[in-house]
């Protein structure tokens, strides 16, 4: 098992940040940690990477505890944090040699992570000149230089340009395919295109763990429905249709309608407009992505 996590809880005074988590990740799994902000990502992950401690619960990589055993974890984590620290004066060798110097690894090592994590071209440069995109792979060449089995990355694609999006997902993808690897994120899309298996959290506690294909699939009884009217309608108005958990205004009179329900939900639609005097210019009953799941989870109650 490369990580477990079994009823770990903390708080920050009055507030419960994670509340009795468990979960475990199989070696070679790249697995993506959901949650709206504040859910308890960026908390755990510091707890499975010695940076913070739980309160209660215990958890362990690749069989080192983390409280027990912090040195044989950090030995085995590779851990990029959602603010990447680097020393921007630095030149990316010279940042890499610093590194190598404290994990106590071969300097042949900072070549082989330059051309892992495609740092060639600018490898010469420092880092202050660097783009967010290689910046975030400054971080990841500097995440991998003592060969860690498990990657811990919070929010490793924040703030890039979709070209750097598409580079770091593709490098993320190459990485786990001999690495155990445990990403946050708030890009569903970058899940569905690089995880195997989602765990999401809200308000502390895990509301589901299941692999992506199995996600989409279940819950059988969640529909979404992509509806455009010919006049205005608000949002106070759409709630008196049967079974509606959620309507988002995409633009204009367009609408996209979220339902719980064992049966198809279109009727209900046409009856709504047709008792408001409304015109449906277009109803198509869509497919659910990661997206969908996700704000049903975490929909506040």
């Amino acid at each position: 098992m490369s990580i477990e996590v079994k009823e770990i809880s903390k708080s920050y005074g009055e507030q419960k940040a994670l509340d009795a988590v468990s979960f475990s990740i199989n070696k070679g799994e790249i697995v993506g940690f959901l949650g709206p902000n504040g859910a308890g990502k960026s908390t755990l992950m510091k707890i499975l990477t010695t940076y913070l401690a739980a309160d209660n619960g215990t958890a362990s990589v690749n069989g080192s505890d983390v409280t027990t055993a912090q040195k044989a974890v950090q030995k085995s984590v590779g851990y990029l944090p959602e603010h990447n620290p680097l020393y921007l004066d630095l030149y990316v060798r010279e940042y890499l040699a610093f590194n190598a110097d404290v994990y106590h690894v071969s300097k042949n090592r900072i070549e082989e992570v330059i051309q892992l994590t495609g740092l060639t071209p600018e490898a010469h440069k420092k880092i202050s000149a660097l783009s967010k995109g290689y910046r975030q792979r400054v971080g990841l060449a500097s995440a991998l230089l003592h060969d860690p089995e498990v990657l811990i990355l919070d929010e490793p694609t924040t703030g890039l340009d979709p070209n750097q999006l598409v580079e770091i997902r593709g490098l993320i993808r190459n990485i786990g395919k001999n690495k155990t690897v445990f990403l946050s994120t708030h890009i569903m899309q970058e899940v569905e295109a690089i995880c195997d298996r989602v765990i999401i959290i809200n308000q502390g506690k895990i509301v589901t763990d299941k692999k992506l294909n199995n996600l989409v699939k279940d819950d059988k009884q969640l529909q979404v429905i992509e509806v455009e009217f010919d006049q205005p309608v608000t949002a106070e108005a759409l709630q008196t249709i049967p079974e509606l958990t959620d309507s988002t205004n995409l633009k204009d009179n367009i609408w996209v309608l979220t339902f719980t329900a064992d049966k198809d939900m279109r009727p209900a639609v046409f009856d709504f407009a047709h008792d408001n005097n409304l015109k449906t210019l277009q109803l198509t009953l869509k497919g659910k992505n990661l997206e969908t799941v996700f704000r049903e989870m975490t929909k506040k109650k």
